[in-house]
Protein backbone atom coordinates (compact mmCIF):
# COMPACT_ATOMS: atom_id res chain seq x y z
CA UNK A 1 0.00 0.00 0.00
CA UNK A 2 0.86 3.47 -0.88
CA UNK A 3 1.18 5.04 2.65
CA UNK A 4 2.13 8.51 3.75
CA UNK A 5 3.78 8.87 6.66
CA UNK A 6 3.82 11.37 9.68
CA UNK A 7 5.53 11.23 12.86
CA UNK A 8 8.11 12.91 14.95
CA UNK A 9 9.93 11.46 18.35
CA UNK A 10 11.68 8.11 18.88
CA UNK A 11 8.07 6.43 19.34
CA UNK A 12 7.51 7.03 16.13
CA UNK A 13 10.26 5.64 14.86
CA UNK A 14 9.72 2.01 15.45
CA UNK A 15 6.13 2.03 13.31
CA UNK A 16 8.10 3.73 10.20
CA UNK A 17 10.56 0.83 10.31
CA UNK A 18 7.83 -1.43 10.59
CA UNK A 19 5.73 -0.46 7.66
CA UNK A 20 8.96 -0.42 5.39
CA UNK A 21 10.50 -3.86 6.61
CA UNK A 22 6.21 -5.31 5.66
CA UNK A 23 6.91 -4.23 2.04
CA UNK A 24 4.67 -0.88 1.80
CA UNK A 25 5.76 1.78 -0.34
CA UNK A 26 6.45 5.21 1.94
CA UNK A 27 5.30 8.13 -0.59
CA UNK A 28 7.00 10.40 1.78
CA UNK A 29 7.68 11.33 5.67
CA UNK A 30 6.16 14.50 6.87
CA UNK A 31 8.17 15.39 10.47
CA UNK A 32 8.24 18.87 12.33
CA UNK A 33 11.08 21.02 11.99
CA UNK A 34 14.39 21.31 13.18
CA UNK A 35 14.92 22.40 16.59
CA UNK A 36 17.54 23.41 19.29
CA UNK A 37 19.03 20.67 21.12
CA UNK A 38 21.33 20.29 24.30
CA UNK A 39 23.17 22.93 26.12
CA UNK A 40 24.57 24.09 23.04
CA UNK A 41 21.32 24.54 21.42
CA UNK A 42 22.27 23.26 18.05
CA UNK A 43 19.63 22.56 15.67
CA UNK A 44 19.14 18.65 15.74
CA UNK A 45 16.79 16.67 13.10
CA UNK A 46 13.56 15.07 14.93
CA UNK A 47 14.38 11.39 15.69
CA UNK A 48 12.01 10.48 12.52
CA UNK A 49 14.25 12.42 10.51
CA UNK A 50 17.34 10.46 10.63
CA UNK A 51 15.52 7.26 10.78
CA UNK A 52 14.02 8.22 7.30
CA UNK A 53 17.09 9.35 5.80
CA UNK A 54 18.79 6.45 6.65
CA UNK A 55 16.36 4.42 5.13
CA UNK A 56 16.51 7.10 1.45
CA UNK A 57 13.13 8.15 2.18
CA UNK A 58 11.50 11.55 1.07
CA UNK A 59 11.29 13.96 4.16
CA UNK A 60 8.97 16.78 4.32
CA UNK A 61 9.33 19.31 7.12
CA UNK A 62 6.33 21.79 6.98
CA UNK A 63 5.99 24.75 9.31
CA UNK A 64 2.37 24.13 9.33
CA UNK A 65 -0.30 22.64 8.13
CA UNK A 66 -2.83 25.07 7.66
CA UNK A 67 -3.61 26.95 4.16
CA UNK A 68 -3.29 23.54 2.35
CA UNK A 69 0.47 23.66 3.28
CA UNK A 70 0.98 20.13 1.86
CA UNK A 71 -2.22 20.58 -1.06
CA UNK A 72 0.83 19.75 -3.65
CA UNK A 73 2.51 16.76 -1.85
CA UNK A 74 -0.75 14.95 -1.26
CA UNK A 75 -1.65 15.84 -5.09
CA UNK A 76 1.64 14.55 -6.13
CA UNK A 77 2.18 11.43 -4.41
CA UNK A 78 -1.50 10.36 -4.05
CA UNK A 79 -1.38 7.80 -1.03
CA UNK A 80 -3.83 5.48 0.10
CA UNK A 81 -3.49 6.03 3.64
CA UNK A 82 -1.75 7.93 5.97
CA UNK A 83 -0.51 6.95 8.91
CA UNK A 84 0.04 9.22 11.91
CA UNK A 85 2.32 8.47 15.16
CA UNK A 86 3.00 11.24 17.58
CA UNK A 87 3.28 13.85 15.08
CA UNK A 88 2.79 16.71 17.31
CA UNK A 89 0.28 18.86 14.90
CA UNK A 90 -3.62 18.50 14.33
CA UNK A 91 -4.61 17.55 11.01
CA UNK A 92 -6.72 19.53 9.08
CA UNK A 93 -9.67 18.61 6.93
CA UNK A 94 -8.00 18.44 3.77
CA UNK A 95 -5.34 15.98 4.80
CA UNK A 96 -8.35 13.89 6.45
CA UNK A 97 -10.08 13.65 3.85
CA UNK A 98 -7.77 13.33 0.92
CA UNK A 99 -6.64 9.10 1.48
CA UNK A 100 -8.75 6.83 -0.30
CA UNK A 101 -8.23 4.62 3.40
CA UNK A 102 -8.11 7.55 5.52
CA UNK A 103 -5.95 8.38 8.22
CA UNK A 104 -4.83 6.15 10.50
CA UNK A 105 -3.16 6.92 14.20
CA UNK A 106 -1.01 4.80 16.91
CA UNK A 107 -2.27 5.92 20.46
CA UNK A 108 -0.35 5.10 23.24
CA UNK A 109 -3.24 4.02 25.35
CA UNK A 110 -6.44 1.92 25.49
CA UNK A 111 -9.03 4.30 24.05
CA UNK A 112 -11.54 5.72 24.96
CA UNK A 113 -9.02 6.11 28.33
CA UNK A 114 -6.18 8.24 28.34
CA UNK A 115 -6.99 10.35 25.49
CA UNK A 116 -4.78 13.48 24.75
CA UNK A 117 -0.77 14.59 25.21
CA UNK A 118 0.50 11.83 27.71
CA UNK A 119 -0.97 9.05 27.97
CA UNK A 120 2.10 7.26 28.74
CA UNK A 121 3.19 9.37 31.80
CA UNK A 122 -0.48 9.73 33.12
CA UNK A 123 -1.14 5.95 33.33
CA UNK A 124 2.14 5.28 35.07
CA UNK A 125 1.16 8.60 37.18
CA UNK A 126 -2.22 7.39 38.12
CA UNK A 127 -1.21 4.04 39.02
CA UNK A 128 -2.73 1.81 36.11
CA UNK A 129 -1.63 -1.81 35.82
CA UNK A 130 -2.28 -1.82 32.25
CA UNK A 131 -2.31 0.05 29.15
CA UNK A 132 -2.04 -0.14 25.54
CA UNK A 133 -2.03 0.74 22.00
CA UNK A 134 -5.18 1.48 19.77
CA UNK A 135 -5.19 2.00 15.95
CA UNK A 136 -7.97 4.02 15.05
CA UNK A 137 -9.13 6.22 12.04
CA UNK A 138 -8.60 9.88 12.70
CA UNK A 139 -11.67 12.67 12.69
CA UNK A 140 -11.96 16.39 13.76
CA UNK A 141 -11.93 15.59 17.61
CA UNK A 142 -8.82 15.07 19.83
CA UNK A 143 -8.37 10.68 19.77
CA UNK A 144 -12.07 10.39 19.24
CA UNK A 145 -12.09 8.67 16.05
CA UNK A 146 -13.20 4.87 15.12
CA UNK A 147 -11.21 2.14 17.43
CA UNK A 148 -9.64 -0.15 14.63
CA UNK A 149 -7.28 -2.80 16.69
CA UNK A 150 -6.06 -3.03 20.32
CA UNK A 151 -2.95 -4.58 22.11
CA UNK A 152 -2.51 -4.71 25.67
CA UNK A 153 0.49 -4.00 27.53
CA UNK A 154 1.03 -4.58 31.36
CA UNK A 155 2.46 -2.37 33.51
CA UNK A 156 4.67 -3.24 36.33
CA UNK A 157 5.95 -1.60 39.52
CA UNK A 158 9.07 -1.38 38.27
CA UNK A 159 8.17 0.39 34.86
CA UNK A 160 9.06 4.03 34.12
CA UNK A 161 7.95 6.05 31.52
CA UNK A 162 11.14 5.10 29.91
CA UNK A 163 10.84 1.30 29.38
CA UNK A 164 6.64 1.57 29.09
CA UNK A 165 7.28 4.10 26.65
CA UNK A 166 9.92 1.37 25.11
CA UNK A 167 7.26 -1.44 25.39
CA UNK A 168 4.65 0.53 23.32
CA UNK A 169 6.48 1.46 20.74
CA UNK A 170 7.59 -1.86 19.79
CA UNK A 171 3.83 -3.13 20.46
CA UNK A 172 2.58 -0.24 18.51
CA UNK A 173 5.11 -1.37 15.47
CA UNK A 174 3.44 -4.38 15.46
CA UNK A 175 0.15 -3.93 15.56
CA UNK A 176 -0.04 -1.17 12.53
CA UNK A 177 1.55 -3.70 10.37
CA UNK A 178 -1.91 -5.60 11.20
CA UNK A 179 -4.01 -2.85 11.04
CA UNK A 180 -2.90 -1.75 7.67
CA UNK A 181 -3.43 -5.49 6.19
CA UNK A 182 -6.64 -5.61 7.52
CA UNK A 183 -8.04 -2.16 5.84
CA UNK A 184 -5.89 -4.02 2.67
CA UNK A 185 -8.55 -6.64 3.22
CA UNK A 186 -11.35 -5.05 3.79
CA UNK A 187 -11.76 -7.16 7.21
CA UNK A 188 -11.02 -3.49 9.34
CA UNK A 189 -13.75 -3.51 11.93
CA UNK A 190 -15.18 0.36 13.01
CA UNK A 191 -15.55 0.45 16.67
CA UNK A 192 -17.02 3.92 17.79
CA UNK A 193 -15.62 5.14 20.94
CA UNK A 194 -17.74 5.07 24.34
CA UNK A 195 -17.41 8.87 25.68
CA UNK A 196 -18.82 8.56 28.43
CA UNK A 197 -15.47 6.08 29.56
CA UNK A 198 -12.70 8.82 28.05
CA UNK A 199 -10.62 10.33 30.52
CA UNK A 200 -7.85 13.17 29.26
CA UNK A 201 -4.40 12.69 29.41
CA UNK A 202 -3.04 16.31 30.05
CA UNK A 203 0.31 17.32 28.98
CA UNK A 204 2.94 17.35 31.60
CA UNK A 205 3.57 20.72 32.92
CA UNK A 206 6.16 22.05 35.90
CA UNK A 207 3.72 21.88 38.15
CA UNK A 208 2.59 18.61 37.45
CA UNK A 209 6.52 17.44 38.27
CA UNK A 210 6.60 18.96 41.64
CA UNK A 211 6.09 16.19 44.38
CA UNK A 212 3.25 16.60 47.09
CA UNK A 213 4.69 15.38 50.04
CA UNK A 214 1.43 15.73 51.84
CA UNK A 215 0.15 12.74 48.90
CA UNK A 216 0.84 9.09 49.96
CA UNK A 217 4.15 7.43 49.13
CA UNK A 218 2.91 5.01 46.53
CA UNK A 219 1.41 8.29 44.99
CA UNK A 220 4.54 9.91 44.77
CA UNK A 221 6.53 6.55 43.75
CA UNK A 222 4.14 6.40 40.86
CA UNK A 223 5.02 10.24 39.64
CA UNK A 224 8.60 9.62 40.01
CA UNK A 225 8.44 6.24 37.90
CA UNK A 226 5.84 8.46 35.51
CA UNK A 227 8.20 11.35 34.78
CA UNK A 228 11.52 9.49 34.70
CA UNK A 229 14.09 9.73 32.96
CA UNK A 230 12.16 13.39 31.62
CA UNK A 231 11.34 15.77 33.14
CA UNK A 232 11.98 14.30 36.55
CA UNK A 233 9.59 14.87 39.56
CA UNK A 234 11.24 17.69 41.93
CA UNK A 235 10.95 19.41 45.32
CA UNK A 236 13.01 21.85 47.18
CA UNK A 237 15.47 21.54 50.13
CA UNK A 238 16.22 25.53 51.42
CA UNK A 239 15.57 26.36 47.94
CA UNK A 240 17.68 24.54 46.32
CA UNK A 241 15.60 22.07 43.87
CA UNK A 242 16.47 18.81 43.92
CA UNK A 243 15.16 15.98 40.99
CA UNK A 244 14.38 12.73 42.52
CA UNK A 245 15.12 10.06 40.08
CA UNK A 246 14.31 6.87 42.23
CA UNK A 247 13.14 5.54 45.56
CA UNK A 248 10.35 2.99 47.47
CA UNK A 249 7.54 3.59 49.00
CA UNK A 250 7.35 1.98 52.80
CA UNK A 251 4.50 2.22 56.01
CA UNK A 252 5.64 4.59 58.68
CA UNK A 253 3.87 5.65 61.79
CA UNK A 254 5.70 8.68 62.65
CA UNK A 255 4.14 12.26 63.99
CA UNK A 256 6.47 14.18 61.90
CA UNK A 257 4.72 16.57 59.32
CA UNK A 258 4.97 15.26 55.52
CA UNK A 259 8.32 16.35 53.95
CA UNK A 260 10.66 15.27 57.18
CA UNK A 261 13.87 13.50 56.82
CA UNK A 262 13.33 10.80 59.73
CA UNK A 263 16.12 9.13 58.71
CA UNK A 264 19.35 9.07 56.51
CA UNK A 265 20.92 5.76 55.94
CA UNK A 266 24.05 5.06 53.18
CA UNK A 267 21.28 4.16 50.41
CA UNK A 268 18.49 6.47 51.24
CA UNK A 269 16.95 8.94 52.75
CA UNK A 270 13.42 8.86 54.26
CA UNK A 271 11.38 11.08 53.72
CA UNK A 272 8.07 11.44 55.78
CA UNK A 273 4.23 11.75 53.72
CA UNK A 274 0.72 11.79 54.10
CA UNK A 275 -1.45 8.70 54.86
CA UNK A 276 1.04 6.81 57.35
CA UNK A 277 3.55 6.40 54.71
CA UNK A 278 7.50 7.27 53.82
CA UNK A 279 9.52 7.91 50.71
CA UNK A 280 12.68 6.29 50.65
CA UNK A 281 14.66 8.72 48.18
CA UNK A 282 17.29 5.85 46.57
CA UNK A 283 18.34 8.55 43.63
CA UNK A 284 18.87 12.25 42.85
CA UNK A 285 19.87 14.83 41.11
CA UNK A 286 20.78 18.46 42.99
CA UNK A 287 20.23 21.91 41.06
CA UNK A 288 23.11 22.36 38.46
CA UNK A 289 24.48 18.32 39.03
CA UNK A 290 24.28 14.70 37.47
CA UNK A 291 21.75 12.63 38.59
CA UNK A 292 23.14 10.35 41.43
CA UNK A 293 22.98 7.80 43.83
CA UNK A 294 22.05 8.65 47.30
CA UNK A 295 25.26 7.00 48.70
CA UNK A 296 27.38 9.20 46.41
CA UNK A 297 25.42 12.11 47.03
CA UNK A 298 25.75 11.39 50.82
CA UNK A 299 29.72 10.92 50.53
CA UNK A 300 30.04 15.16 49.69
CA UNK A 301 26.95 16.41 51.48
CA UNK A 302 25.67 16.25 55.01
CA UNK A 303 21.52 15.82 55.15
CA UNK A 304 20.44 15.23 58.82
CA UNK A 305 17.03 14.31 60.16
CA UNK A 306 14.57 17.13 60.58
CA UNK A 307 15.52 18.74 57.49
CA UNK A 308 12.30 19.49 55.78
CA UNK A 309 11.57 18.92 51.40
CA UNK A 310 9.05 21.01 50.28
Amino acid sequence: MKILFMGTPDFSVHTLKSLVNAGHTITSVITQPDKPKGRGHKMAHPPVYDCAAEMNLTIHQPETLKNNAIADILDAEKPELIVVVAYGKILPEYVLNFPQYGCVNVHASLLPKYRGAAPIQRVIIDGETETGITTMYMAKGLDTGDMIEKAVVKITEEDTFETLHDKLAETGAKLIVSTVSAIENGTAVREVQDDSLSCYAEMITKETARIDWDKSAHDIYNLVRGLYPVPKAFTFMDGTQFKITSGYYRDYEGSESPGTVVEVSDNYIRVACGNGSAFDVTGIQPEGKRAMSVNDYLKGNEVKTGRIFN
